[in-house]
């Protein structure tokens, strides 16, 4: 009876031991929705696993709804796309290492009816002034992510303020995540603002396609940011700085770079070659 006993304790408490390993090797991710809805973390998630037996659980939100679920203290790490929102973030003190780990653009796509005529330029503020002017549907993400981060700074450049733009019957503000501003954008024949990852990787495009790329305002850069051990305590830095070191290292940046849809390269690596 004893012995079962003291068997029935030790095999308790091996079980929580183990338990509390497995707890210390996961760690949260608080990510922009585009590295997530492209499908390149569960690409390259795996990979990381498999080499360092740490877990990842992505939490996907707008940069700005990351960042402050990293303020909160309910992430132990960061993969966003907004500078500007980044470098408040590390001047609050609460990051501790931001690194850049690849980089693609935005584009504009948009209806083959084409009624803004912009398909096929490379100007993104006149293409929204093209846009606003022939009063053709747009739709926002309106989310506070680095993609409607972006599209407000353009706006801005073209002469529109983003409160006054909510007021026109055009401007469609849906306040969700990328597939849904391109399944929005689909079934309205509207244009929209995008990662050129999520589009690679959308297959619900219809009649949408590309309508600008190429201007330099448009470049998308993704980074990784450790976070501060004074402001956060509780986070699991440790492992969290694992996997920031295998995003920048060689292995990690060829995983990036290897993920494709139909050919083309989703994420350009820029560990070495920041943007």
């Amino acid at each position: 009876m004893i012995k079962n006993r003291f068997l029935s304790v030790l095999a308790v408490t091996f079980a929580a031991i183990y338990s509390g390993q497995a707890a210390a090797q996961s760690i949260v991710l608080a990510s922009t929705t585009s590295v997530e809805s492209s499908g390149l973390l569960t690409k390259i998630l795996p990979q990381f696993t498999a080499k360092s037996g740490i877990t990842v659980r992505v939490v996907a939100q707008g940069t700005g709804k990351a960042l402050d679920t990293a303020r909160r203290g309910d992430a132990d790490i960061l993969l966003v796309h907004d500078p500007d929102a980044e470098q408040q973030f590390m001047d609050e003190g609460h990051g501790g290492r931001r690194r850049q780990i690849a980089w693609n653009d935005f584009i504009i796509v948009g209806p083959a009816a084409d009624p803004a005529h912009v398909r096929g330029g490379n100007d993104g503020v006149a293409a929204l002034q093209a846009i606003a002017l022939a009063r053709a549907p747009f739709v926002s993400r309106g989310d506070n992510s680095g993609t409607h981060a972006i599209e407000v700074r353009l706006w801005k450049i073209a002469g529109k303020v983003p409160d006054a733009l909510s007021l026109e019957k055009w401007y469609r503000d849906i306040g969700g995540g990328m597939g849904q501003a391109l399944n929005a954008a689909g079934a309205m024949n509207a244009y929209t603002l995008t990662d050129r990852g999520t589009w690679l990787s959308f297959n619900n495009k219809g009649s949408l396609g590309i309508a600008v790329e190429g201007d330099p305002r448009l470049i998308n850069r993704y980074d990784v940011i450790e976070l501060d051990p004074q402001k956060n305590p509780t986070a699991k830095l440790g492992p969290a700085k694992i996997f920031a070191d295998w995003l920048v290292s060689p292995e990690g940046q060829q995983a990036i770079g290897a993920y494709q849809e139909n050919g083309e390269r989703l994420f350009n690596p820029s560990a070495e070659k920041p943007r």
